[in-house]
């Protein structure tokens, strides 16, 4: 049974706990067509999740409020975005999310500065949204084949992508309005 099947089949078993819960057993469905559309296995999607969370709170328990950190995972290698107070502490986090079991590569791209604003983390959530769905409105790549992680206005785009592929995410970034950088951390298929 091949995993699209098998998400389904699980959903559909589901369906008695999810009474009146129509939204849910979509979003189920929905969910497992990206999974059985993603090139990583279920295992690596998984790990990534467990990844971003575990590296996330390691940096959490040593440095807590001192730092701002993003944390982002494709195919188990770790993207690090946000701002720390001194290259030390840059570092020092670096090497914590590579001393995590499974974590291939990490990829540092923290900046030395204060922590960004509120209304920077609202304005990067917005820009995320807008280049996913310019994703999947310029019908280029599959879209869930990258993950877009914004960090003060630098798009930061992750995926297992064939060049051409990448080529296009870098280009429908670049043109989202708003955009002011964009930066490739892909692995090229």
């Amino acid at each position: 049974m091949n995993r699209c099947k098998l998400a389904l089949f699980a959903v559909v078993l589901c369906m008695p706990l999810l009474h009146g819960c129509l939204p849910a057993v979509v979003a189920g469905g929905g969910a497992a067509v990206l999974m059985a559309e993603d090139r990583r296995s279920t295992g690596t999607i998984i790990d990534d999740q467990t990844l971003e969370t575990k590296v996330r709170n390691r940096i959490n328990e040593k440095y807590n409020e001192q730092v701002h950190v993003d944390v982002g995972s494709f195919n188990r290698f770790v993207l690090l975005v946000g701002a720390v107070p001194t290259q030390q502490i840059k570092d020092e986090i670096g090497t914590i999310a590579l001393g995590v079991e499974n974590v291939r590569n990490v990829q540092n791209e923290l900046i030395i500065g204060p922590n960004p604003s509120g209304s920077t983390h609202a304005n990067d959530a917005y820009l995320t949204s807008k280049v996913k769905a310019r994703f999947v409105s310029e019908h280029k790549f599959q879209a869930n084949h990258v993950k877009v992680i914004t960090e003060n206005g630098v798009v930061y785009l992750m995926g297992l992508v064939k060049r051409q592929e990448g080529d296009d995410a870098a280009d429908v970034t670049s043109t989202t309005g708003g955009v002011q950088k964009v930066v490739k951390v892909f692995e090229y298929l």
